[in-house]
């Protein structure tokens, strides 16, 4: 039976690895599939961990999206009720895309809805807004460092004459039970000549610096966060207003996210409280990667 070239199970050597190499046609695409499965999700999951402006909260973290990645805010929606009965709900749908290593740019929409009863309502968008925010460095020794730059354009029914340009600071640090988020702003643009603010128009702030603390329940997928925020109107005779605020951050699934929050102004005229609420999607587009580009 040597001389035929037959093993002890029967089978020919040249059948034997004929045999193998079927197998390992159907197993390895199997073994890659199962594992970008199991990486994937585990690496989109991590949505729920990074805080945006007014999701859920108005302090936000240092990180930008991923390079390469989109993040379409679908829903972010904002109630609020000021002194005198004034109801305004903003909604302000955004897209934020990674265009380079930890730099993002951001493109939003706002549209305010007011009423102050008895017929007296105004709706339309606010403006345009354009935004980028770039993440200096990772947190080692030092607090994770960012810095965003903000463009508001005079367009729409309640946008404001101007157009207005803010700077932030952004500094997230985290120790073993939270994390620590400071930011600061400034607007540049004029103040609005008095009695020139509609009703319903943007609410704006010459400058703004706040607190926040969050920790997170990463086998839940569960952000909790709370505020202290200090702010100057846009008009200067009015006073420094104090706000404090909470929220939640939920991860659904591996590419869409939810928020809520509540806060109040506890100084100032109007001492507004609010609720928030936001629906986010994650997403990639594959003629965008370098490898999508290489195989065409």
């Amino acid at each position: 039976m040597a001389g035929q070239g037959v093993t002890l199970s029967g089978i020919k050597p040249s059948q034997l690895a004929t045999h193998f190499s079927d197998a390992m046609r159907i197993r390895v695409p199997c073994i890659a599939l199962t594992s970008c499965l199991v990486a994937l999700p585990a690496a989109a999951q991590t949505d729920y961990y990074n805080t945006d402006a007014g999701r859920p909260i108005t302090i936000e973290d240092a990180y930008a999206t991923e390079r390469y990645a989109f993040e379409l805010q679908l829903a972010p929606v904002r109630l609020e009720r000021a002194r005198g009965g004034v109801y305004s709900w903003e909604v302000e749908p955004e897209i934020a895309y990674g265009i380079f290593p930890r730099t993002h740019i951001e493109l939003g929409f706002p549209i305010s809805y007011a009423d102050a009863g008895g017929g007296v309502r105004n709706a339309g968008l606010t403006g345009i807004a354009v935004s980028a925010l770039h993440n200096l460095n990772a947190e080692t020794s030092i607090p994770a460092l960012g810095v965003v730059g903000e463009l508001l354009f005079p367009v729409g029914a309640l946008a404001s004459d101007g157009t207005y340009g803010t700077v932030k600071g952004i500094a997230t640090r985290s120790l073993s039970w939270a994390r620590f988020h400071l930011n600061g702003a400034y607007t540049f643009g004029s103040e609005p000549p008095a009695g020139s603010v509609r009703l319903g128009a943007p609410d704006m702030s010459r400058w703004m610096a706040g607190v926040a603390a969050d920790r997170t329940f990463p086998l839940k997928a569960l952000l909790i966060t709370a505020e202290t925020v200090a702010r100057q109107p846009i008009v200067e005779d009015d006073g420094t207003e104090w706000s404090v605020g909470a929220g939640v951050r939920y991860q659904i699934s591996p590419t869409i996210s939810v928020d809520g929050g509540v806060g109040k102004a506890i100084t100032g005229d109007e001492q507004a409280w609010h609720i928030t609420f936001g629906l986010a999607r994650a997403f990639g587009i594959r003629s965008l990667f370098p490898t999508g580009r290489a195989t065409r």
